[in-house]
């Protein structure tokens, strides 16, 4: 779920739960290895229970729709994705905390799995490919690991803010952004702009119109793309914590730059954007200011 623009603060959501910046704990290099494949494994097992729903009708993924004043759809495969994840969590890390999209917060010792079982349920529900699990851990200030399965192409993004790669058939490669430092060369990138506010909605105009070329859609996928190079500035409006906190470190770990549209910390969501280096991410930020 997107917040409205009128009611956007970044961090408030649905069920009225916070996810707040707390001082962030400590984690070693050996532990923050131990998450990230913890991590990977995890997201495709819940992925992998997707798929039965994936291209089915309505009645069969349990299609309902969880906003009364517009539309914000859940499945059945929404809620399972998100029932494994948490409790192959409580078994692992019985004293880390939880916050999903779909099953709220569970607070724990400081460190917190962030989770969207489906990233683009719009997208899945129209059998359309940009969609995916999100997973990531959280230590009060930023998320420390982070991966995106798409389960029906058999792609495993992750990152831990110094590195990322890119999993499929069973063969890993690392992942770069691109070298390209202009915008007025560069390929843009935003799910839609009905989540942006009127005053939002002309910024988002100026940055598209100085790029080469601008694509609409994606939900977390296109972010994947920033980190791949495929994409050079991708951004997205009222996001939720659990909607971007997994892309963060593989951005980073690509080489990339993510920040919210004032340069901020993007962490517990609001306005985000992703750019390929800091050079094009200063135009990005201008246009968007």
């Amino acid at each position: 779920m997107r917040l409205k623009a009128s009611k956007m603060r970044g961090l408030q959501v649905m069920d009225h739960t916070v996810l707040e910046f707390l001082p962030p704990l400590p984690v070693s290099a050996e532990e923050r290895a131990e998450y990230l494949a913890f991590a990977k494994a995890v997201a495709v097992e819940a992925g992998l229970t997707t798929l039965s729903y994936f291209r089915t009708s309505a009645d069969i993924m349990g299609l309902e729709n969880k906003d009364q004043d517009g539309f914000d759809p859940v499945t059945v495969a929404d809620r399972e994705a998100e029932a494994v994840i948490r409790e192959r969590i409580k078994q692992t890390y019985p004293n880390h905390g939880i916050y999903g999209e779909e099953f709220g917060l569970e607070p724990g010792s400081g460190l917190t799995w962030v989770i969207d079982p489906i990233d683009g349920t719009r997208a899945f529900m129209s059998g359309m490919l940009h969609w995916g699990v999100l997973l990531a851990l959280f230590d009060g200030e930023n998320p420390i690991v982070g991966v995106l399965y798409q389960p029906y192409t058999d792609e495993l993004f992750f990152g831990d803010g110094s590195t990322a790669g890119l999993a499929r058939g069973g063969k890993e490669q690392p992942i770069h952004t691109a070298s390209l430092s202009t915008l007025a060369t560069a390929t843009t990138c935003t799910t839609g702009i009905e989540w942006l506010g009127q005053s939002e909605q002309a910024k988002y105009q100026q940055l598209a119109k100085a790029a080469q070329l601008n694509r609409t859609g994606g939900d977390c996928y296109l972010f994947a793309l920033v980190a791949m190079g495929q994409i050079h500035v991708g951004l997205d409006g009222s996001l939720n914590p659990y909607d971007i906190q997994a892309l963060i470190p593989i951005i980073r770990g690509a080489g990339g730059v993510i920040t919210t549209w004032d340069g901020g910390n993007p962490s517990l969501g609001g306005h985000v954007v992703a750019s390929a280096n800091e050079a094009l991410h200063e135009q990005a930020l201008e246009k968007l200011r």
